[in-house]
């Protein structure tokens, strides 16, 4: 084989308690799609983070196209042509998407740039990749899809050589995948050279040229896509038989059906709700909607159609004018767990009690107690089986699918009536989204009311009693679980 573009020997990378990467191997070639498969907390997200320049390596080597090199900083890794963007967005909210792109680019001020020709010729390159988007837009305003074609686009726009996607497609919606998937071909036909990390193997099987698996920090192996399949690669990733809840297989059924039907006891009602967005237009246009106990109804619609603003609406988190009535006690499992779930800087234990940390038995006359929140932590981190070397680690410390555990574990174990679940898979691998699938059936079969808010349409599909699509702020209709996929597509694409 020719010379790898990148080569990565032997890397080492240790956290307190943790061993992140242990003598990982890992190359890459001209031009190639290379899939990085692993569990959350394998170690694929550090490995890259070190190949652009976020961490130095404690032992191991990385060569360019044949020479060794060290970053020390981000600067010099995509001064040498490697960009990643990553599963959470490194953007400035408060600047332009025009702004984001050019930070840091040439040493000029920005006042010297013309905004009309740099937002034109922004606007060309977007349009060149199919990223649409609006320059002048301040990312603040823009949803996770549009932010996540922002971050793209600025890799693109800095001159990649190699580019480095951590879930990129995790915040699309199902149209807009095989586009953005036709993007990355296009762009290693040109001689591009891309890392995929994604949990969603049938894309790794679609697009990539070669996966490399990860497991517990090690190089299990690499092997052809053209010569394995899910199961295959699923048994390499988990180490075991995944029982992944497929509804391709019972067309004629619901893979996950209520026992029982519900009888109607409405736990979440909205009437005639309007929500405006950040920029002061309608996002929620009269919506009527009720979620009965012992029931799942699925929200379902591409990204941007009022899914955010209907989840900080019921969360009281949004202005609304209508009605939202919450007849029992909320859990709200949020869709950006970072920024709305969790705080990353405090401890698993201190995120665990965050909602009843000025209660007993965890406050006493004011004064907290420490040992009845480690034991309170403890019971959680085992019954929900969250990976974390201690419960003093800063959660923002833990991998994606640990760090959701600890926002479950939080919401699940308080009792609700009402369970709010936004994108709860969202970045999780196929073990860890096995585990929020169980328990959201769980609360479900225990009497909750669960609203679950998904741009992932086969987890609607596997899970909903109902699906309600959102289309421009408005229900487009409602329909049972065991809906037609094409009917359910053409709702979401407003042609119903």
């Amino acid at each position: 084989m020719q010379t790898p573009v990148v080569e990565m020997r032997g890397i080492t990378k240790k956290f307190p308690g943790i061993v992140a990467n242990d003598s990982v191997n890992f190359d890459l070639q001209l031009g190639e799609i290379h899939a990085l498969l692993g569990e959350n907390g394998a170690g694929k997200t550090t490995l890259m983070n070190i190949l652009c320049g976020l961490y130095e390596p404690d032992e191991g080597e990385i060569l360019l196209e044949g020479k060794s090199v060290q970053f020390r900083f981000p600067g010099e890794a995509i001064a040498s042509g490697i960009g990643m963007v990553h599963q959470h967005f490194m953007l400035v909210e408060s600047l332009t998407v025009a702004d984001n792109l050019v930070l840091g680019q040439s040493g000029q001020p920005l006042i010297r740039e013309n905004p009309k020709k740099l937002h034109q010729r922004l606007r060309n390159l977007a349009e060149q990749y199919g990223l649409q988007i609006d320059p002048a837009a301040e990312v603040w305003q823009l949803s996770l899809g549009e932010q996540q074609r922002v971050e793209i686009l600025k890799a693109i726009y800095r001159g990649a050589k190699v580019l480095i996607l951590d879930e990129p497609t995790a915040v699309l919606a199902p149209q807009e995948v095989e586009g953005f998937l036709q993007t990355l071909r296009n762009l290693a036909a040109g001689g591009t050279s891309i890392i995929f990390i994604s949990h969603k193997l049938n894309e790794v099987l679609a697009i990539c040229d070669r996966v490399t698996v990860l497991r517990d920090g090690r190089t299990i192996t690499t092997v052809l896509t053209s010569a394995s399949n899910e199961r295959e690669l699923a048994h390499l990733m988990v180490g075991r038989e995944v029982n992944k809840v497929i509804r391709i297989e019972r067309q004629a059924q619901s893979p996950v059906p209520n026992p029982q039907s519900p009888i109607p006891n409405p736990r979440l009602i909205m009437r005639d709700l309007w929500v405006e967005n950040d920029r002061g237009l309608p996002a929620l246009k009269g919506i009527n909607l009720a979620v009965n106990a012992g029931e799942i109804v699925g929200i379902a619609g591409v990204d941007g159609n009022g899914q955010r603003e209907l989840e900080e609406a019921i969360a009281s988190l949004r202005p609304i004018r209508g009605e939202i009535n919450l007849n029992g006690t909320l859990a709200h499992i949020p869709s950006d767990r970072y920024t709305m779930g969790l705080i990353p800087d405090f401890s698993v234990a201190d995120n665990l009690v965050l909602r009843d940390i000025q209660k007993p038995p965890f406050n006493k006359k004011g004064l907290l107690r420490p040992a009845a929140i480690i034991r309170h932590c403890t019971q959680l981190v085992e019954r929900y089986l969250i990976r974390t070397p201690s419960p003093h680690t800063h959660v923002g410390k833990l991998s994606g699918g640990n760090a959701q555990k600890v926002a479950i574990a939080r919401e699940l174990s308080r009792s609700p009536q009402i369970v709010l679940a936004a994108q709860p898979t969202r970045g999780l691998d196929i073990s860890a989204i096995e585990y929020v699938h169980q328990q959201l059936i769980a609360q479900r079969d225990a009497g909750a009311a669960v609203l679950l808010i998904s741009t992932e349409l086969e987890e609607i599909l596997n899970l909903s009693d109902r699906i309600a699509v959102l289309y421009e702020g408005a229900i487009a209709g409602i329909v049972d679980a065991n809906a037609d996929v094409r009917h359910l597509g053409l709702m979401m694409a407003g042609k119903h």
